[in-house]
Formats: structure tokens, C-alpha cells, sequence
């Protein structure tokens, strides 16, 4: 890509699961500039096309990267909990002693 600012290692991220590009400049430096890594059940895609000075991001293959990094990114689908049933003492799969009183009646649901 024509115009693109030059970055320099060491660069401060984790180590990637995954290098998807790696860019080089005139005078032999070389870049990680697209890296995948998890944080908890978040994907992230780190990518370095350029800068804003130039209008790299007008680019139809920088956004064509960037449009493949979210699909990527969201993936099967957001995988949040919004519920949380409510297991009676009795039922609970080790033994464990209630202490103290409940916020529940006995078989009411939990969170919803």
C-alpha cells in the first residue's frame, strides 16, 4: 500500500495466536501488522493498514480486511449469558450447606 506510515518492533501486544501480516519497508524493517489473539471469550484483530493522513482507509482491500476481521471476530455469534437458574441446595452437584437465609423462596426461578 502506497504511502503507509513504518512502524518498528518491539511492539506491545500478546503473543498473537496468529500473525496474518507482516509488512517490510525500503530499508528492511519488518512489522507485525496483523495479529489475532483471545482475551476471555473476545476475539481480537489487531491490524495496522496505515494512517490517517493518507487515505489508506479508502482502500478497497484495507476494507475488505477490516469487513473479514469482524465477521471473524463476532463468529458463531454472541454467547452471553442473560439467564441464571436457581439449583435447590438438595440438588447441587457436591454437598453443600446453606448458611443463612436465601433471597429465594423455595422453587421460585433464579435471575431471567
Amino acid at each position: 500500500i502506497e504511502n503507509v506510515e513504518m512502524y518498528g518492533e518491539p511492539f506491545a501486544v500478546p503473543t498473537p495466536e496468529e500473525i496474518v501480516f507482516i509488512s517490510w519497508f525500503e530499508g528492511g524493517e519488518v512489522f507485525r501488522s496483523g495479529c489475532t489473539w483471545k482475551r476471555g471469550n473476545g476475539k481480537i484483530f489487531y491490524f495496522r493498514p496505515g494512517h490517517e493522513a493518507y487515505p489508506i482507509y479508502y482502500n478497497k482491500n484495507v476494507r475488505l480486511v477490516l469487513r473479514n476481521a469482524v465477521h471473524w471476530a463476532v463468529g458463531d455469534g454472541v454467547k452471553w449469558i442473560d439467564s441464571c437458574p436457581r439449583i435447590e441446595v438438595e440438588a447441587a452437584p457436591e454437598k453443600i450447606t446453606m448458611k443463612g437465609p436465601s433471597i429465594h423462596k423455595k422453587g421460585e426461578a433464579g435471575l431471567r
